[in-house]
């Protein structure tokens, strides 16, 4: 099965580059990362804190299949709606240090929409330490179900 999120890394360099086109409204695309009832939904995960504007912050809970809670965390430093979201990510207790995302929301018609993602992490060994996990299946996955999701609300 084709996976329809493309997830682009350079050897040698610190970041990884992402990029999915979704059959969805730019603005629909958009709510999918700032309404939490959204996020949770297609991200499999539970809310904490969403603070959309800049110098707002956010934290997400997960628990995994032992049941053991897993926290995300971060700062938001740009914020323009329906067009670019700037933040720090930290994965709590991970041994991985926090990385720097650069979103990027594009109509391409009018229901249609692309998302562009530059992750840059501290090291090329942290990037390919995460490259190593089902990273790529991972994101595409939850791209998969951002799009049933964030659908749905549309009809």
């Amino acid at each position: 099965m084709e996976r329809k999120t493309q997830v682009h890394a350079e050897d040698g360099k610190q970041e990884i580059f992402i990029t999915r086109e979704f059959e969805l409204p730019l603005d629909l695309l958009f709510k999918a990362y700032v309404q939490p009832e959204i996020v949770e939904q297609w991200m499999g995960t539970k809310v904490l804190k969403l603070e959309n504007h800049k110098h707002g912050s956010y934290q997400f809970e997960t628990t995994d299949p032992k049941g053991n809670k897993h926290r995300f965390n971060g700062t938001i430093h740009e914020f323009e709606p329906e067009l670019k979201i700037t933040r720090t990510f930290e994965m709590e207790n991970s041994g991985f240090p926090v990385q720097l995302e650069f979103l990027e929301f594009e109509s391409i018609s009018e229901g249609k929409s692309r998302l562009r993602m530059q992750m840059v992490f501290k090291s090329v060994g942290d990037r390919d330490r995460m490259l190593q996990l089902p990273f790529r299946q991972g994101i595409n996955m939850a791209h998969d179900r951002l799009q049933k999701v964030t659908q749905n609300l549309n009809s």
